[in-house]
């Protein structure tokens, strides 16, 4: 049976996360009519997120109530190209979100902007090192194509939308004692002050400072004051009840799409939502030239035809990558010869950390969390320390948080207890009040064998091949983490009251990257963005250099992964394109540079 074919809209927007949210605003109040496609349900923060149902550890924390579902969508795995991938049955290392806010109904809310010279990464090393420090055949370091100074009008709003507290190092180039001395000027300070922190980050803080470094709190997302953003949202004060990450929030006190955007917007004349819409593939132009809308299942199982002008690709970054390839849109990456762009460059993040146990005086209460409680040090990341002799590119942040204490999960002792039984009962009882952690959160830079493209074997329910993932840790992040490690052990050791510590490299020596234990939900490239068309899918504004009419959001546009979490760049990038989407697309529609 033919697709049903609806009347053409002007924007059709793929995905109601923070990027199709923030698009759909944007453009509607610049007199686009916009149609959001939301895979997965309706929900929102009052009714279903409210405590004290919202907080079930087991049911939103292991059993990802809230994320996507694997039954239904899901990719295969491998660590190199020599093996062959399996499809992966249960959620573990990332975790994807679902339903009207996406994955920015259960993040954390830590909100950093990039270093300058991760927006220039291969610019700033030649200049400093030259080019032959970029010679390794393994990494694939290339600028992003936009400047920090560009993006910088873009960050500070974002910062305004979602409310965010924190120190702020360097306005306008002067630098400002307790905050981050290596961060980008800004144009003016946050729009809130940082969280109040207890006692294991603050010993962290004290500690770093004693060693020459230069703490600082995280950028916070879980909010410090009550709070109206510029669309009129109302935020409040966080409670530090230590249900961020996983969970959503039903206080208001975690910005997230749905209360920072959505109430703003729903009801407008220019915007529509449709959700339990799975959208099959983007749909061209006899000439292959154009995008002509997109094609959808609806929630009774049929097949639908939007017809748009404009195509907004707003997807979690895998799936944005994956309906490219289904779809035919761009040339697809072939590690072999290293031709076509679309898969490429696919980064993860690169973890390293100390579990902290203090002396029984020091009572860290972990239940008292938020998801970006914490303090940190940006002394190791990209560039701010001299790396002429560590051979390897990129870094970190290093930084102590306390996101939670919830009892599956947070269960903390001390090296060499056993797994199960009386003496590990003990051992939780007698630590879980007198813990804390160390954590390098570092980059992931792209290597050639690390890529995205369609599984040979495996479909979804849809009868569409799979995404296939093969990805490794390169050997400059297994450096690079052990470099970090390091500092880490440093910092912990000149910390005070410090009885014991444990600690992990998930990048160590033999060690493969696994799909099963979580580490980050950062997943980034596959789609990504530059000034060449052979090694970036879309020009500098997120406008596909194959296709002017489809402009693409997300993390996917990341050439590499930075050191810290990609939401603020993100969404950087995703006011900066809708800008010049305004501004210069709307009024003439063309590609907004030669390929």
């Amino acid at each position: 049976m033919a697709a049903r074919t609806l009347p053409k809209t002007d924007v059709v927007i793929i995905g109601g996360g923070w990027t199709g949210l923030a698009a759909a605003y944007e453009l509607a109040n610049n007199g686009q009519r916009c149609v959001v496609l939301e895979r997965g349900r309706y929900r929102h923060d009052a009714t279903y997120f409210a405590g004290p149902g919202e907080h079930d550890d087991l049911k939103y924390a292991h059993q990802y109530e809230h994320m996507m579902d694997v039954s239904t969508q899901t990719l295969t795995f491998r660590n190199t190209p020599e093996q062959t991938a399996l499809p992966m049955r249960r959620l573990g290392s990332f975790l994807p979100g679902q339903g009207l806010g996406g994955a920015g109904i259960h993040w954390n809310g830590q909100n950093w902007r990039p270093l300058p010279q991760d927006l220039q990464m291969r610019s700033f090393y030649v200049d400093r090192y030259g080019e032959q420090f970029l010679s390794d055949d393994d990494i694939t370091v290339q600028d992003w194509g936009v400047t920090y100074e560009e993006l910088e009008p873009h960050l500070d709003f974002f910062e305004r939308v979602a409310g965010i507290g924190g120190a702020a190092g360097n306005v306008g180039g002067e630098i400002r004692e307790g905050g981050n001395p290596f961060e980008g000027p800004r144009s003016r300070d946050y729009p809130n002050p940082p969280m109040k922190q207890p006692i294991a980050t603050t010993l962290f803080a004290q500690g770093a400072a004693q060693l020459g470094y230069n703490p600082f709190p995280i950028p916070s997302a879980n909010l410090t004051a009550a709070y109206e953003n510029p669309y009129g949202a109302q935020l409040h004060p966080c409670t530090y009840c230590g249900f961020c990450e996983r969970f959503g929030c039903g206080y208001y006190a975690k910005a997230d799409p749905i209360i920072c955007i959505y109430d703003r917007l729903v009801g407008h004349d220019n915007f529509e939502i449709r959700f339990n819409a799975y959208v099959m593939r983007v749909d061209k132009s006899s000439d292959g030239k154009t995008a002509t809308g997109v094609t959808y299942v609806d929630e009774d199982g049929q097949e639908v035809f939007q017809p748009a002008d404009i195509v907004c690709m707003c997807a979690y970054s895998l799936w944005n990558v994956h309906l490219m390839l289904v779809s035919g849109l761009g040339e697809p990456y072939d590690f072999r010869n290293r031709t076509g762009t679309v898969g490429r460059n696919y980064a993860y993040q690169t973890l390293a950390a100390a579990t902290v146990f203090f002396e029984k005086d020091i009572l860290t209460n972990p239940f008292m969390g938020a998801g970006a409680l914490g303090m940190a040090i940006d002394d190791f990341n990209t560039g701010n320390f001299d790396q002429g002799d560590l051979g390897f590119v990129g870094g970190g942040y290093i930084g102590s948080t306390q996101t939670n204490g919830r009892p599956i999960a947070y269960q903390p002792t001390p090296a060499g207890t056993p797994g199960f039984g009386l003496e590990w009962k003990r051992a939780v009882r007698d630590n879980y009040n007198h813990s804390g952690g160390v954590l390098l959160h570092g980059s992931s830079v792209a290597s050639p064998s690390n890529f995205l493209d369609l599984d040979p074997t495996y479909t979804d329910v849809f009868g569409r091949p799979l995404l296939r993932m093969t990805f490794d840790f390169p050997e400059n992040d297994r450096r690079m983490a052990a470099y970090g490690l390091e500092r880490v052990v440093e910092i912990v050791e000149a910390m005070d009251s410090v009885v014991s510590y444990a600690t992990v490299n998930r990048a160590g020596p033999e060690q493969n990257y696994s799909v099963v234990p979580y580490q980050t939900t950062h997943n980034t490239g596959g789609a990504v963005i530059g000034t060449d068309p052979g090694t970036s899918v879309v020009n500098r504004y997120g406008q596909m250099w194959d296709y002017h009419n489809v402009f693409v959001f997300g993390a996917c546009l990341f050439p590499q992964n930075l050191g810290y979490n990609p939401t603020g760049p993100l969404m950087g990038l995703a006011y900066w394109t809708l800008e010049h989407m305004k501004n210069a697309y709307i009024p003439n529609p063309r590609p907004l540079m030669d390929a």
